[in-house]
């Protein structure tokens, strides 16, 4: 097969039936990557350390006609350009090394989403992501031994305005090791689709926007091109039957996701611009509370503590961006209409992300559980970085058992029902007299539980680091029988002792 492009409808050399869109055939599987893009993942707040998957079916590819329909009463259909690797050769425990030779073509895809399924959708994105038309792919089919795979370029444009701009020399798992993996676990076979992941600047669309993918290899001799591939939104006239099963619904959450950003979406930053990043997760582990305590008062910030709260498990440490759950107090008529059924706390429990950390409002009462040994179970599995609650916990022993960092302000045999009603989540809420804003980095140790502002994170746990190097410098002095005086704190002849001792390190 030459290095030119197959267009739909046209014949390639070897013969593959185009009848499908711009594939050689229609897929027996089509692929996702979670998150893949270090553009995407910084904007997102977390780097993934091993790459993870979910399954599209066949009939989102579609056959033709460029567009899409966002159904009657949703608003969060969000387009995702994507580099799209069309399997040539079965592939079934392969190398890192010879991963790409069972790649055949590669092209332009658009993973779209419909965020308004995403909440009752979590685990699979069956509904979210499946729907007829939300996979389109081609125009051109470019041959893949004719580029190089790490110099690919995928580009966006939304209205004509350019969105979306990446080469796969930005990606966190490169296309080999993708296929090598999933290879580990089933087989890649011909037809197969592989969409590697989408670049930050993804968003959301509406009726009447026009959104174009292109992929390229602006590197290779004569820089081949899928061309464009364009993909009209209408408006959609049937709506969905909720008694046959979820309905659509979107909050501040699903927006953030869907349009990549808080803002983005138009809802403000509560990160500050600071991501928890991998480095300043590492960081503030080994960064005490009671440090981090002090440098936020240097910088006027005194009221940061969660009082009251304290852990089940004293040997543990926790550190997350924060996601938030508010308990109102009980009243018979709201527990009769938000207590019951899938409310508010096990939605929130049920869609945590790794490294989140579950704040709970509960009006510093603790005369009845807030969380049991299930709910904890949940979070743990969800890759949860740990619960903070101003109220109480049933079952104790098992909840610490289970290994996620939990602070609480006391154990309780009661259920939710006698002091609680789970109201709503992912809003500024009040834990153990502190202000707590989804997206704030909360640390936690035995000294107690502290809330960072995201875009003083930096700043604060470097500060607290190099003091800990100080206060171990002067513990040694004192431990060699020196007297506190000027040294707690340092004076200027043992400040100049102690940055000479620093020097030499």
């Amino acid at each position: 097969m030459s290095g030119e492009p197959v267009t739909a409808g046209a014949q390639a050399a070897e013969g593959p039936d185009l009848g499908f869109g711009a594939l050689p055939s229609r897929p027996g599987k089509i692929i996702g990557v979670h998150l893949n893009y270090a553009s995407r993942a910084d904007q997102r707040g977390r780097r993934p350390e091993r790459p993870s998957y979910f399954l599209k079916p066949s009939s989102s590819v579609g056959t033709g006609g460029g567009t899409v329909e966002r159904p009657p009463g949703t608003e969060l259909l969000a387009f995702e350009g994507e580099i799209a690797l069309v399997v040539g050769t079965p592939a079934r425990r392969v190398s890192r090394e010879e991963a790409w030779e069972h790649v055949a073509w590669v092209t332009a895809a658009n993973d779209l989403g419909l965020y308004d399924l995403r909440a009752n959708d979590e685990g699979s994105g069956l509904r979210a992501k499946g729907g007829d038309g939300f996979t389109p792919i081609g125009p051109t089919l470019l041959d893949a031994r004719a580029v190089d795979p790490s110099a690919l370029r995928v580009r966006t444009w939304v209205n004509g305005r350019l969105v979306q701009e990446d080469t796969t020399a930005g990606l966190l798992f490169s296309p080999a090791q993708i296929i090598a993996d999933l290879s580990q676990h089933l087989t890649l076979e011909r037809g197969d689709v592989i969409l590697t992941g989408t670049p930050a600047g993804a968003g959301v669309v509406v009726p009447g926007d026009v959104v174009e993918v292109e992929v390229d290899a602006p590197a290779t001799a004569g820089a081949p091109t899928t061309g464009r591939l364009v993909t009209e939104v209408t408006e959609g006239t049937v709506t969905f039957d909720g008694g046959l099963g979820s309905l659509p619904s979107a909050d501040d959450t699903l927006r953030t996701a869907a349009w990549g950003s808080r803002e983005a979406a138009g809802l403000g930053a509560t990160a500050g611009g600071t991501a928890l990043t991998e480095v300043l997760r590492e960081k503030l582990m080994r960064a005490p509370v009671a440090g981090l305590s002090a440098q936020l008062r240097k910088r006027g910030l005194n009221n940061v503590t969660i009082d009251g709260v304290r852990p089940l498990r004293p040997d543990t440490k926790l550190v997350g961006t924060a996601r938030t759950l508010r308990f109102v107090p009980n009243r018979e008529d709201l527990f009769a209409s938000h207590g019951g059924g899938y409310n508010a706390q096990k939605q929130v429990f049920d869609s945590v992300r790794a490294g989140e950390v579950l704040v709970i409002e509960a009006r510093g009462e603790s005369g009845s559980g807030t969380l049991g040994d299930v709910l904890a179970l949940r979070a743990h599995a969800r890759g949860a970085a740990g619960i903070v609650t101003d109220g109480g916990v049933r079952d104790a022993g098992a909840v610490a058992a289970v290994g996620i960092p939990v602070y609480t302000a006391g154990a309780h045999p009661a259920v939710l029902g006698r002091k609680h009603v789970p109201w709503e989540s992912d809003v500024t809420v009040g834990c153990g007299g502190t202000a707590v804003r989804p997206g704030d980095i909360v640390v936690g140790d035995t000294d107690g539980v502290i809330v960072i502002p995201p875009a003083l994170a930096d700043e604060v746990v470097d500060a607290t680091l190099a003091q800990e190097d100080e206060d171990a410098w002067i513990a040694e002095q004192v431990a060699a029988g020196h007297p506190i005086k000027g040294l707690f704190p340092l004076n200027t002849e043992w400040r100049a002792r102690y940055e000479a001792w620093q020097a030499a390190r």
